[in-house]
C-alpha cells in the first residue's frame, strides 16, 4: 500500500508539473515571439526614421552628404540601379534592394531600409545586434525562471500532496489493525471537514454496520444452536429412556416424540433457510397476487382448527409479488394471532391511497410499546410467550418483516381495537 501511495503521489506530482511546464513553455514562448516582433518594428521603425533624415540631406546637400558619413551604412543608386555614392562605412557590394530584410554585413546581424530620392534610391542598413543581444538575453532569463517555476511547483505539489496523503496513510492503517474480533474499534476522524473527514466518517459507518452484522451473526448463531439443542434433547433423553426401560416406553410412543420434534427441526430450518434468501436480496417472482384470497384461506384454516376468526374486514385487492411468500407473511401473523388470542382473531384487507393494507388483530394481552419493535428480531419471545408449548421458533415475525421489506413494504405493531395487537402490514398495489 506504501508502494501504491507513493507511486499515486508521484503520478500526482508529474501531472501536475506537466501541465505547468507546458503553460509557462507555450506563456514563454508566446512572450518571447512578441518581444522580437515587438523589438524588431522597432528597430525597423528607427531605421526608417533615420533614412528619411539621410535622404533629405542628399536631396538638399547632394551625393556629398553620403560621402561624408562615417558611422552610417549607406548606399545611394541611380534610377538604373547602379550605385553612385557610399558612405565611409560601406563598401562597394550591393545591399539587398528590399525594405526590412536582415542581412550579415561584415559578421554583424543588419536590418536593411530604403528610400526614394529624388533621383534614385538611398539605402540604408542599420545594426540589429544589441537587440539580438537583448533577445538572447531575455530567452535566457525565462528558461531559467521556467525551469525554476516547473521544479518549484514540482516540490510544493510534492509536499502537498505527501500531507494530503499523510490522514490517508493513517486510515489505512488503523483499518488494517481492526480484525474480526476487534471491530469495536473505530478510526480517529480529523476536524478539518475536509474529504479525508468524511472518508474517516464513511469508514466508521461501514464498520459500525459490519460490527452490527458480526453481532447479529454471532447471536443468530448462538440462538439457532440453543434451538436446535432442544428437540435434539428431547429425542435423545426420550431415546435414552427407551433404552433403559424398553418395557416403560412404547414404540408409538417414541416415534410421536421424534415425529413432532423432527417436524420442529424442520420448520426451523426452513425459516432459517427463508430468511437467509431474504437476507441475501435473491431475486423474487414478481406476479400479481389476490392478498383477499389469500387472507381468506387463513381464516378458513383458522375456523376449521376452531379459533373464532372474523373475515369480514376483507376485500378484494391485489399485490404484485411471490405469492409463496405472501402466503408465508400472512399465514405466519395468523398463526401468532391465534397463539396470543383469547377469543377472537380478526383478518381486514383494504386498499388505501394506491397501497395494499393487511391488519391482523387479536383480544390477547397486545405487545408492550418497549418491544414493539423488538418483536420482529429474530428467536424474539417475549415472557408470556417463552414456554415452547406456547410458541413457536421466534422467527416468525421476523420472516413477516424481512418478506414485507422485499416486495417493498412495512409491518407495524399496535394496539387492536379488540383489546390484543393489531398487526398491520403495508404493500405496494398492483399496477
Amino acid at each position: 500500500m506504501a508502494e501504491r501511495r507513493r507511486s499515486l503521489r508521484t503520478r500526482i506530482t508529474a501531472a501536475a508539473t506537466l501541465v505547468v511546464a507546458a503553460a509557462l513553455v507555450v506563456g514563454a514562448l508566446a512572450f518571447y515571439g512578441i518581444l522580437a516582433a515587438s523589438v524588431r518594428d522597432a528597430a525597423v521603425r528607427a531605421a526608417e526614421t533615420r533614412a528619411e533624415q539621410l535622404a533629405t540631406r542628399v536631396d538638399d546637400e547632394g551625393l556629398a552628404a553620403v560621402t561624408e558619413l562615417e558611422d552610417d551604412i549607406v548606399q545611394v543608386r541611380d534610377d538604373d540601379g547602379r550605385i553612385v555614392a557610399v558612405s565611409e562605412e560601406a563598401d562597394s557590394g550591393d545591399l539587398p534592394d528590399d525594405d526590412g530584410a536582415a542581412i550579415t554585413y561584415d559578421g554583424e546581424p543588419m536590418i536593411v531600409v530604403r528610400e526614394d530620392l529624388d533621383d534614385g534610391t538611398l539605402l540604408l542598413a542599420a545594426p540589429v545586434e544589441d537587440d539580438q543581444g537583448t533577445l538572447a538575453t531575455v530567452a535566457l532569463l525565462l528558461a531559467v525562471a521556467v525551469a525554476g517555476v516547473v521544479a518549484l511547483v514540482a516540490a510544493i505539489t510534492w509536499w502537498v500532496v505527501g500531507r494530503a496523503l499523510r490522514p490517508v496513510a493513517r486510515i489505512r492503517a488503523e483499518v488494517d489493525d481492526i480484525t474480526a474480533d476487534r471491530l469495536d474499534r473505530r478510526v480517529a476522524v480529523p476536524p478539518s471537514g475536509d474529504e479525508i473527514a468524511a472518508l474517516a466518517g464513511t469508514m466508521n459507518r461501514m464498520l459500525d454496520r459490519l460490527d452490527a452484522s458480526a453481532t447479529a451473526q454471532r447471536r443468530f448463531v448462538s440462538d439457532a444452536s440453543h434451538e436446535l439443542r432442544s428437540p435434539l434433547a428431547t429425542i435423545r433423553q426420550h431415546a435414552e429412556l427407551a433404552q433403559l426401560h424398553p418395557d416403560a416406553t412404547s414404540v408409538d410412543d417414541l416415534a410421536g416424540v421424534v415425529h413432532d420434534e423432527g417436524l420442529r427441526m424442520q420448520g426451523l430450518v426452513d425459516a432459517l433457510l427463508l430468511l437467509t434468501k431474504l437476507d441475501e436480496r435473491a431475486p423474487l417472482r414478481a406476479e400479481s397476487v389476490d392478498l383477499d384470497d389469500l387472507a381468506l384461506a387463513e381464516v378458513k384454516r383458522l375456523r376449521a382448527a376452531g379459533v373464532a376468526a372474523d373475515g369480514s374486514g376483507i376485500r378484494a385487492a391485489r399485490v404484485r409479488g411471490d405469492v409463496r411468500l405472501l402466503g408465508q407473511l400472512v399465514r405466519n401473523l395468523a398463526d401468532n394471532a391465534a397463539r396470543h388470542a383469547r377469543s377472537a382473531v380478526a383478518v381486514g384487507v383494504a386498499e388505501r391511497d394506491g397501497h395494499v393494507q393487511l391488519t391482523v388483530d387479536d383480544d390477547g394481552a397486545g405487545v408492550p410499546v418497549a418491544e414493539r419493535e423488538r418483536v420482529f428480531e429474530r428467536f424474539v419471545r417475549l415472557d408470556e410467550a417463552r414456554a415452547r408449548d406456547a410458541g413457536g421458533s421466534g422467527l416468525g415475525l421476523a420472516i413477516v418483516r424481512a418478506v414485507a421489506e422485499a416486495e417493498g413494504g412495512s409491518v407495524r405493531v399496535e394496539d387492536s381495537p379488540l383489546g390484543g395487537a393489531r398487526f398491520t402490514v403495508v404493500l405496494p398495489t398492483a399496477p
